[in-house]
């Protein structure tokens, strides 16, 4: 059994998560991930090849950023951003994952669509310190645009985005 502290917990999910959904190395990946990997979510596929080949299907726009990330004895929460998922809105997530014997093990998530800022009720970012740009909404959704994001100080009021 291999013992690990939360701190390295911490870095070991932060560099499994940008091998397999920024760098796309899935050779590289499978040390990262449990051979009997648990997937609890609703939205993938059990088990590693579940999770693989979901990124596998996704655009290579496909990009995580993580932000902040906290660990607790075997446990890691990490809240990020997926964008480039080819769905109409970013994905907050928040991801617990637990680490067992040097590998995630097992992995639960809470997923929402990212808000605007027009749509936000506290006027602040759901991740980070900005709001994504985006489209007016189509079908009750926006589109992103890339690559500028404006801060919420250059924001205009929301009265202004109703």
């Amino acid at each position: 059994m291999i013992k690990t502290t939360p701190v390295q917990n911490k870095e070991f999910v932060l560099q499994a998560f940008d091998t397999l959904f920024n760098q796309r190395d899935y050779k590289a990946a499978e040390r990262y991930w449990s051979s009997n990997y648990i997937q609890h979510s609703a939205h993938i596929p059990p088990r590693r090849d579940g999770l693989f080949n979901l990124v596998r299907s996704m655009p290579a726009s496909l990009k995580y950023e993580p932000g902040l990330i906290v660990a607790e004895n075997d446990y890691v929460i990490v809240h990020g951003r997926f964008s480039g998922t080819g769905r109409p809105r970013n994905w907050i997530a928040a991801d617990v994952v637990r680490v067992a014997d040097g590998v995630l093990a097992e992995h639960w998530d809470v997923l929402q669509d990212e808000a605007t800022q027009a749509e936000s009720r506290s006027s602040l970012p759901m991740f980070g310190t900005t709001f994504p740009e985006w489209e007016k909404p189509v079908h009750g959704y926006g589109r992103l645009q890339e690559p500028r994001a404006r801060s919420s100080a250059t924001q205009p009021a929301r009265s202004e985005c109703l």
